[in-house]
C-alpha cells in the first residue's frame, strides 16, 4: 500500500493557502496548512513531514528564519520556498539556507505538484521517514506509543524523551544543534531548560545501550550526535 506523502504549508494568504491546500489534498498529498512561521515550525516540530512548503513574506516568523529554524533540527526534509518576488537576492539566500527548489508567484498548481514529486523522487523517501516504526540499529520506536524495545527489553519514554529522540534519530549520523533542540522541544535555550534536556540525554544513551553499537556523542559547543 502506498503512503500518504505529508505536506506542510505554510502560507499567509488565507485565499491562496486554502486553494492550495485543497488543490494538494484532491491531488492524494496529506496536507496540513499553517498561516504563520511560527505556527509552521510548532506544527513541524509536533509532527514528521516528506516536505515544507514556506511562503517567504510572513508576519510573526519569515519563511526565511522558518526555513533556519527547521534546518536546525532537520536537515533532510526538503523545502519549497513561495514568493511574491523575484528578486536574485532573495532566490539566492533561500538556497543559502537549503532551500531545494523556489517558487515566484502566481504560480502554476499543476507545476507545483510536479516540482514536489520530482523533489520526493530525488531524495528517495523510504518508509522510515513516515515514521510508522524506527529502527534504531537492533532497537524499534514505536513514536505514536512512545515505547522503545528489542527482544525482551521495553521502556515507555516519556514525551520530551520521545520527542528528543526523534529529532536524533532524523539527524543521525550528524549533528543536533543543541539550541535547536531546547528551542523545538522546550519552546527556550535557557540555562534550566539546557541541563532538563541533558538529563534526558542520559536517560536516552541508558535505555539505547541495549544495542552496544549505538551511542548519542556530545559534539563540543554545538550539540548530541546519534551514531548508528
Amino acid at each position: 500500500m502506498k503512503k500518504e506523502i505529508k505536506v506542510l504549508l505554510v502560507e499567509d494568504d488565507s485565499n491562496l493557502g486554502s486553494i492550495t491546500s485543497d488543490y494538494l489534498k484532491a491531488k492524494g498529498f496529506n496536507c496540513t496548512w499553517e498561516i504563520n512561521g511560527e505556527l509552521g515550525y510548532r506544527e513541524f516540530v509536533k509532527n514528521q513531514y516528506d516536505i515544507v512548503i514556506l511562503d517567504v513574506m510572513m508576519p510573526i516568523k519569515d519563511g526565511f528564519s522558518t526555513a533556519k529554524d527547521i534546518r536546525g533540527i532537520d536537515k533532510k526534509v526538503p523545502i519549497i520556498f513561495l514568493t511574491a518576488k523575484s528578486m536574485k537576492e532573495d532566490t539566492l539566500k533561500g538556497f543559502e539556507i537549503g532551500a531545494d527548489d523556489y517558487m515566484t508567484k502566481p504560480f502554476n498548481m499543476e507545476e507545483l505538484t510536479a516540482r514536489i514529486n520530482a523533489i520526493l523522487k530525488r531524495v528517495s523517501l523510504d518508509s522510515e521517514s513516515h515514521f510508522d516504526d524506527i529502527k534504531i540499529g537492533k532497537l524499534t520506536f514505536n513514536p505514536k506509543m512512545q515505547i522503545l524495545s528489542k527482544d525482551d527489553f521495553s521502556v515507555s519514554l516519556t514525551t520530551k524523551e520521545s520527542d528528543l529522540l526523534i529529532l536524533l534519530y532524523k539527524n543521525k549520523n550528524d549533528i543536533l544543534e543543541r539550541d535547536h533542540a531546547l528551542k523545538a522541544i522546550w519552546g527556550d535555550d535557557n540555562y534550566f531548560n539546557g541541563r532538563s534536556m541533558d538529563v534526558y540525554i542520559a536517560k536516552l544513551r541508558k535505555y539505547l545501550k541495549h544495542d552496544e553499537q549505538i551511542q548519542i556523542i556530545n559534539v563540543h559547543g554545538r550539540g548530541f550526535k546519534l551514531l548508528t
